[in-house]
């Protein structure tokens, strides 16, 4: 039912786009935009171009973070994320996350789906250019990055659950929580840091999630 209702929700906040052409991708744009690519049959027998742009510092009028559907060019749709856009055989999903984007896929209506393609001069582009040409550097550096994310992780739910044993009718209850981890403050930093980094890998690929937001 949840579902449902949340399916609805999303199908509500797309609004019709103002035929504006796709912007071209700028090296400049690598730390704030995020662009996929998608090609589906149309109905005059040959293929449509579809393009998902999105601001992930939000739009300069009001700050809000949208999904921009571009249909061979042209501004179709536009909605808030999670974005959901009714094409052809199914629908794209996006979702966005504090790292950049979780999710951008098609799903078709029988319930298979894929991810759509980065454009390559975006990160998310040259991240997937790296898995394709350096496949074991590659899960390296995903292994690495999960690895960091997971550390961090490991200090932050004792530093959370510490504050919250602290609260007079659960300390009464329960008794306060002292975490056992308390490492030195460079430790710390380092340790942020890399959780940062590693979660922006994550993202990267479309694999960060509520994991990624607690550890940092």
């Amino acid at each position: 039912m949840f579902k449902r209702w949340r399916h609805r929700l999303q199908v509500k906040r797309v609004k019709p786009g103002d035929g504006s052409a796709l912007p071209r991708f700028r090296w400049w744009h690598s730390l704030t935009r995020t662009l996929f690519t998608l090609e589906l049959p149309n109905s005059a027998g040959g293929f449509s171009f579809y393009a998902v742009d999105v601001r992930q510092l939000g739009d300069k009028d009001d700050g809000a973070v949208r999904a921009r559907l571009y249909v061979d060019g042209t501004l179709a749709l536009v909605s808030r994320t999670p974005a959901r856009f009714e094409v052809p055989g199914g629908e794209i999903e996006v979702v966005v996350g504090s790292f950049g984007l979780r999710r951008c896929h098609y799903v078709a209506i029988d319930g298979s789906e894929r991810q759509l393609v980065p454009h390559p001069k975006t990160p998310e582009g040259r991240r997937a250019r790296l898995e394709k040409d350096h496949s074991g550097m590659s899960r390296i550096v995903g292994v690495l990055a999960t690895v960091a994310v997971l550390v961090g992780l490991g200090l932050a739910i004792p530093a959370i659950i510490e504050p919250i044993s602290e609260v007079p009718p659960i300390a009464e209850n329960f008794g306060t929580f002292e975490s056992p981890l308390k490492p030195p403050l460079w430790l710390g930093i380092t340790i942020g840091v890399a959780a940062v980094l590693g979660s922006i890998e994550r993202a990267l690929r479309l694999r960060s999630s509520w994991i990624d937001d607690l550890a940092n």
